[in-house]
């Protein structure tokens, strides 16, 4: 297991051989561990944690506020055995509040028609209508026949650039409905970068 302090946060990292990278915020004192491929780099791992900054803080201080009710000290979980970890491990989950979706849809909603108007004229098409969804397993969608796209509520609370390359990317879908060379040869066009901005997107956690 590796440490390694992120603007001021420590971070636990463990490699394992997995595909994917997974954030676990650890009761009581809210440790924040990390598993990660044993490949990946240290600034995927550096940019995965800064998208999810606002997250991590948000259950840390849930922590805090849980041990001060209960009179649990930091350090006292001790006694309470393994099992009793992992389940207070497991339930911690992101939790939609009011004030977190309309924050999420402002933030979306007030970047959405700049990024159209730049984007629009360059890909050469714009959606009939987008939608702001909360989705478990999937950043966006498109349908093209109707130039419907859904785009992820989450995307308000990451990195700006992570709601850009999702809108271009569903946009995209407009001219082409697969991932095959078309898609890829337009994505490459308009966003030279869009690889690596799905591996950075595909490596955070869809609430």
């Amino acid at each position: 297991m590796a440490r390694m302090n992120i603007d001021g946060l420590e971070v636990q990292v463990v490699r394992k051989p997995i595909k994917n990278m997974y954030l676990r915020i650890k009761p009581p004192n809210g440790d924040v561990v990390i598993s990660a491929p044993r490949r990946m780099s240290e600034r995927t791992i550096v940019d995965f944690v800064r998208g999810r900054r606002r997250w991590i803080d948000d259950h840390i201080r849930d922590m805090a506020r849980a041990r001060q009710r209960s009179g649990l000290n930091a350090g006292d979980a001790g006694d309470r055995g393994q099992a009793g970890a992992v389940d207070s491990a497991a339930s911690v989950t992101f939790s939609w509040t009011d004030e977190r979706k309309h924050q999420a849809a402002a933030n979306i909603n007030a970047a959405l028609p700049t990024l159209l108007a730049h984007w629009g004229p360059i890909i050469g098409r714009q959606p009939a209508h987008i939608t702001l969804r909360i989705m478990t397993s999937r950043w966006g969608s498109c349908t093209p026949k109707t130039g419907r796209i859904r785009l992820n509520l989450q995307l308000g609370l990451m990195d700006p650039r992570f709601l850009e390359y999702v809108l271009v990317h569903e946009m995209t879908h407009l001219w082409a409905s697969g991932h095959g060379t078309e898609f890829q040869r337009r994505m490459s066009i308009y966003l030279p970068n869009w690889r690596q901005l799905r591996r950075e997107l595909n490596a955070c956690v869809v609430w």
